[in-house]
């Protein structure tokens, strides 16, 4: 009971660190409240499985980060249109292309030009990764060990973010 004390007093204590990172995932306040208070209670249900000599907060921000990747994959899965109608006539009729403002097509266009200025080294993983693609698979598929893979993508979105800073609200 004791140890179930002290996980919930850590846990509370990082709170502001965790809304950091959260928003960081998310660029969303309201995405960001939410993912917090995902990761908070999944914490606090598996506070069972946390073993004492492994890193707290480095738990708690895998928790996280597990979780908004499983949501992102979740809300990809779903937004894929299976036309089941006779004929597929809804294949054939315009797709929007979700953006819905000059601005945002803009936004998109600077943000690929931002990309396609990536060498290849950069560039190719991290446009697998995100269109979804798992770090080992990627890794597989260029035949670089897994942490360069990791590191690229990092600095790729370091970069991107570096890049795009006038663009955050």
């Amino acid at each position: 009971m004791e140890t179930k004390k002290y996980l919930q007093d850590k846990l509370l204590s990082i709170q502001g660190n965790m809304l950091n990172f959260a928003y960081l995932l998310t660029s969303n306040r309201d995405d960001a409240y939410d993912l917090l208070q995902d990761t908070t209670l999944k914490v606090l249900d598996n506070q069972d499985k946390f073993v004492d000599n492994v890193n707290f907060k480095g738990w708690v921000f895998t928790i996280m980060r597990n979780i908004f990747i499983n949501n992102y994959r979740r809300a990809v899965r779903s937004g894929v249109v299976l036309d089941n109608t006779q004929d597929l006539i809804h294949l054939n009729m315009p797709q929007t292309s979700g953006i819905e403002t000059p601005e945002g097509s803009l936004a998109v266009d600077e943000i690929s030009k931002v990309i396609n200025s990536f060498g290849d080294g950069y560039r190719v993983p991290f446009s697998l990764h995100v269109q979804g693609f798992k770090y080992s698979e990627i890794a597989k598929k260029m035949g670089l060990p897994l942490g360069t893979v990791k590191s690229r993508i990092f600095f790729a979105r370091q970069r991107l973010q570096k890049a795009l800073a006038d663009y955050r609200r």
